[in-house]
């Protein structure tokens, strides 16, 4: 049996911040944000806004999307490292607002790679046949974690969910292979203690690397080539990390999925909500092959190689 997607949604803020908004409040300039990073804009959610309320809104538009109800749903897997509160878990909190009364509840975390780790892990439930329908998120509100006088940091990061319904789909289509990875020793390199800390140097070599293999490995697992590839969806980090990865494939820049100029570094929610971004421009269609990859915390790394289509 086969997992793939039946639908997808996302919530993205209403509250814009700009390159030029964070010029008044710290020293940069529009100029040294998009040359570093390719962010031009981000979502900030209000304070009356938690990680849980993002993630229930694109919950109820994958439910939709998938054309199921919520009493459908087996499992329900957040990944997130901005919870509201250390527990309940947010999966218990969206699975009591969206009434998917008879769906096991958890949360995932796994920093800018957690999208990646949900997915694989509802895969396996669905493909051994223990549960139908799981409702997979990505949800942050990584406002609440900087140092907003921080420019290395606050600028990168934006909020927003992304959320995903995955179950049976037909042979050859969905997830047709994957990767995923953790290196310990990096820990150093990205973190949070009151706020998120990075060695931008050590976390761009990495990633550099990283997506770039992991992404040719599960096209090779999946028995394709760089030419079956349709899109790359890569984790909304960094421009130069993104076109790295896509010079490694060799595909034309029509070929990526570039959402990280509207809606900035989103963490787990990254992956999705540009899946979503390609689905209302009619631009994804049956049996396209998407490679989906991601890094983050930990550090961590994860790649999906997919068909689309149920």
């Amino acid at each position: 049996m086969n997992a793939g997607i039946w639908g997808m949604g996302r919530y993205i803020p209403e509250n814009v911040v700009t390159n030029a908004d964070l010029e008044k409040r710290m020293d940069t300039s529009d100029e040294w944000i998009r040359t570093r990073t390719g962010i031009e804009e981000r979502r900030i959610a209000g304070d009356d806004v938690d990680t849980s309320y993002m993630a229930i809104k694109a919950a109820e538009k994958a439910i939709e999307h998938a054309g199921i109800h919520p009493e459908e749903i087996d499992l329900i897997i957040t990944a997130t490292v901005t919870p509201d509160q250390r527990f309940p878990s947010v999966s218990c909190l969206i699975q009591h607002e969206i009434g998917a009364v008879n769906a096991a509840a958890m949360d995932i975390s796994a920093a800018c790679a957690g999208f990646m780790y949900a997915i694989i892990t509802g895969k396996q439930f669905v493909e051994t046949g223990t549960y139908k329908h799981i409702l997979v998120i990505g949800a942050e509100k990584l406002s609440k974690s900087v140092d907003w006088e921080d420019r290395n940091t606050a600028v990168l990061f934006g909020d927003g969910a992304g959320a995903a319904i995955l179950g049976p789909v037909a042979d050859g289509r969905g997830i047709l292979s994957f990767e995923l990875g953790a290196d310990g020793r990096g820990a150093k390199h990205l973190y949070q203690d009151e706020y998120v800390k990075m060695n931008g140097r050590e976390v761009f070599k990495f990633a550099v690397r990283q997506m770039g293999e992991s992404a040719i490995n599960v096209i090779e697992k999946a028995g394709l080539t760089k030419d079956d590839v349709d899109f790359l969806m890569p984790h909304q980090a960094n421009i130069r990390i993104m076109e790295s990865s896509r010079e490694r494939l060799g595909l034309p820049p029509e070929k990526m999925s570039v959402t990280i100029n509207q809606f900035g570094n989103t963490s787990s929610a990254s992956i999705p909500i540009t899946f979503v971004e390609e689905l209302e421009k009619g631009k994804i269609k049956d049996d396209d092959v998407i490679v989906m990859v991601g890094f983050g915390g930990g550090l961590t790394w994860g790649a999906i190689a997919m068909k689309w289509g149920r």
